[in-house]
């Protein structure tokens, strides 16, 4: 029962990228019905590329998941703008940080994943990361940059680029000045 020609429920049409926050950005495929415990359900198809993965998702379960059309491009706009501002980091310990990190990567909301792009960023000449703030960065990062190559209409790697020239725009903090910086961020 796959429908070949576009097909729209709710708004979201067959052909088009979409953003599944627990997922980040993936195609709709198909819609089509399936029998589950004898209940026919609608359901989206959703294809991510990358991660090799397919997606079934009720078309009456869109809401209650968060799925979204891509972002437009003043909020595209407003994310690079983010990531080239000074990192905010909370005077809290890390785990309550990285579950606040973790929190805003699943929302799919673009400018709180360009957030923690900005706040997890490292440059060459600052201390290194711990794995587990190199894993969430690294998966900030992944998402935001699939968003902004599909809004774009950029490759995955100029989409990277994009973000990490908007990155080094950024008022970056010495080695030494990072307690200094977690001051001024309490203070304000």
């Amino acid at each position: 029962m796959v429908t070949k020609k576009t097909v729209t429920r709710l708004g979201f049409r067959t052909g088009e990228y979409i953003v599944y926050p627990a997922h980040g950005v993936g195609l709709i495929t198909s819609i089509e019905e399936q029998e589950v415990a004898g209940l026919t359900l609608e359901l989206f198809v959703i294809s991510f590329e990358q991660d090799k993965l397919t997606l079934r998702v009720p078309v009456a379960k869109i809401k209650s998941v968060g799925m979204r059309k891509l972002a437009e491009d003043a909020e595209v706009t407003k994310a690079l703008e983010t990531v080239t501002g000074r990192a905010r980091v909370k005077r809290t310990m890390w785990s309550r940080r990285a579950q606040e990190y973790e929190a805003k990567i699943n929302s799919g909301d673009l400018i709180a994943i360009s957030e923690v792009v900005r706040d997890l960023f490292r440059s060459d000449d600052q201390p290194e990361q711990s794995y587990s703030e190199r894993q969430l960065f690294e998966q900030a990062m992944d998402r935001m940059s699939r968003e902004v190559a599909s809004v774009n209409k950029l490759t995955l790697t100029e989409a990277i680029q994009l973000i990490e020239k908007n990155l080094a725009k950024s008022p970056r903090r010495g080695p030494k000045s990072e307690a200094d910086t977690e001051g001024e961020e309490a203070a304000a």
